[in-house]
């Protein structure tokens, strides 16, 4: 009897690698300063799909053994059971972010840039 071929197949476990979790979207300097604070942090990252915000952190599920594959297949959590991996970062190539930011420097840069654009259409806005 063969084993059926897995889409999982051959992969390291990427949606196993970290989780994301979306936050309150930024309205404020404040709100972005919290933001920095993440991302100061190693192994964080922000991203926005579909206009919503999201916080992922990279740290391995302690579930996966030395070939990428979860130890507690049967009984794993609910987000794991309704993970579609034909929906995966692996091979879905919608996973093009709006907006990205990998440390506190890159959003240090969106910010000065997202508040000069604020300025100057509220000059014009004032004329």
């Amino acid at each position: 009897m063969t084993r059926e071929k897995s889409p999982c197949d051959g992969c390291d476990a990427r949606c196993c690698r970290y989780f994301a979790l979306q936050i309150d979207t930024p309205r404020t300097k404040a709100d972005f300063d919290d933001i920095r604070w993440y991302l100061a942090h190693e192994g964080t990252r922000v991203f926005v799909e579909g206009g919503k915000w999201f916080l992922e952190v990279a740290n391995p599920c302690r579930h996966l053994d030395g070939n990428h594959r979860c130890r507690i297949y049967p009984d794993r959590p609910r987000i794991c059971r309704e993970h579609d991996p034909a929906r995966c970062e692996r091979t879905d190539l919608e996973f093009a972010h709006e907006r990205e930011f990998r440390n506190d420097e890159e959003l240090v840069r969106y910010v000065a840039w997202r508040w000069r654009g604020r300025r100057k259409k509220a000059k014009r806005k004032r004329k």
